[in-house]
Formats: structure tokens, sequence, C-alpha cells
């Protein structure tokens, strides 16, 4: 799973459920929130608003459509806080959110293929002119994007949000509202699938040709918020 792996954005961390020591626990600012402190939502803002465009980008190409799913997503949180179950931890019930709003977005624009998954920041930065052929990194990101395209949703989500987005298997399994050990099968399903696509596309496709990958069937899957 290498050629996947290096993908991933570098900077990109596992999901920070534990504040640092003194900062005010997201429970203690949802408590503020429907006490009508508006200062303390937009510290939940603050808080997970970077995180979330990364993982809306993976799922949507166009930067202005990941923004408006970002704030609709902080508008669906913030109308819903007193359905919020505070025994919960409130990032992944957030990102359950977002998920939903991103894989929806997609299913209505009937998109057949996996839309950019790269970074904002990698998108930006082009080519680099030190690279000793830089068309080589962008077959390469082509390449990945069309085995991915192969993989069926409820596979290709936990790949995405394991291998690209470095959630935790517990952290995916709370935003999929899945248990854990479901969550560790499809994400060996789909690194297998992934592999084996990998392995075919690369056994017959002439060199430099990026062909379209075979399609598998595609469930959809929605969990609830």
């Amino acid at each position: 799973m290498s050629h996947l792996r290096t993908m991933s954005d570098p900077g990109t961390g596992s999901l920070d459920l534990h504040p640092l020591s003194g900062a005010v626990s997201d429970a203690r600012l949802v408590e503020e929130v429907r006490q009508g402190d508006q200062d303390a939502f937009g510290e939940l803002v603050r808080r997970y608003e970077g995180r979330l465009m990364s993982v809306l980008m993976r799922f949507v190409r166009d930067r202005e459509l990941a923004r408006d799913l970002c704030q609709e997503t902080f508008l669906r949180v913030y109308s819903r806080l007193d359905k919020f179950d505070p025994a919960r931890r409130f990032g992944p019930w957030l990102f359950r959110i977002g998920v939903n709003l991103g894989l929806d977005t997609l299913r209505k624009r009937k998109r057949r293929r996996w839309p950019l998954f790269f970074s904002d920041s990698q998108s930006e930065l082009g080519i680099d002119p030190a690279s000793p052929d830089p068309r080589e990194h962008l077959d390469l990101q082509q390449e990945v994007r069309q085995v991915l395209d192969g993989i069926p949703e409820q596979y290709r989500t936990v790949l995405v949000l394991r291998d690209l987005e470095n959630f935790s298997t517990s952290e995916i399994a709370a935003i999929l509202d899945r248990k854990e050990a479901t969550i560790r099968w499809r994400l060996a399903e789909a690194r297998t699938r992934f592999q084996r696509i990998w392995e075919r596309r690369q056994s017959v496709k002439p060199p430099h040709s990026l062909g379209a990958p075979e399609q598998e069937p595609e469930g959809s899957e929605h969990v609830g918020e």
C-alpha cells in the first residue's frame, strides 16, 4: 500500500480528541453554546475547521464547494447541538455530519470517478521544479485516483479516512457509527482491492498510459447523525 500512503499529507495527523492541558474541553464548550455563548461555538469552529476542510477536499474537487460544505456542516452542528449526547465525543459526531454531506453531494452530482483527494496545498504548489521528472509524480497521483475509482464507496471511504487522512480505526468507527471490528475488516478489504486493481492495471497498461479502471458494483451508505 506504499503507493497510497505516499499520497497522504505529511501534516495530517490523527484527530485530536483531547485538548491540550488547560484548554477547555469540547464537552464544556458545547454546554456553553447551549447556554447561549456564541464565542464558545467560535472556538469549536477554530478547532475543527481546518481539519474538516482537509477531509472534505478528499471527497470533492472544488475548493469553493468544500468551503460551502464546511459551512453547512457547522450550521447543521449548531442547529443539532440540543440533540447531541454529551456522553459521546464531539469531534467524530461533527465529522460524521461532514462526511455524509460530502458523500451525498457526490451522489447527487452522479460522479463516477473518485474526486481529487490530494490536499489543497499540494494542488496549489504544482510541480516541484527540483524533481528529476515531475511527470512521474503526477502520473502516480492519476494512477492512484484511477484505482480508487474501482473500489466501492463503503470500502473507499474507510481507506481514504485511514490511509490519506490518518484517522485511527477507533475514530473512523465513531465517525461512521460502526464497530471497530467492522472498520478493520473494511480497511483490510479496501487495501486488498486496491492492491489487486493496482497490480492488474500495472500488468496490462502500456507505458505512460492511464486507462480507465474496471468498475465494481458500488453500494451507497449513509450513517446516522
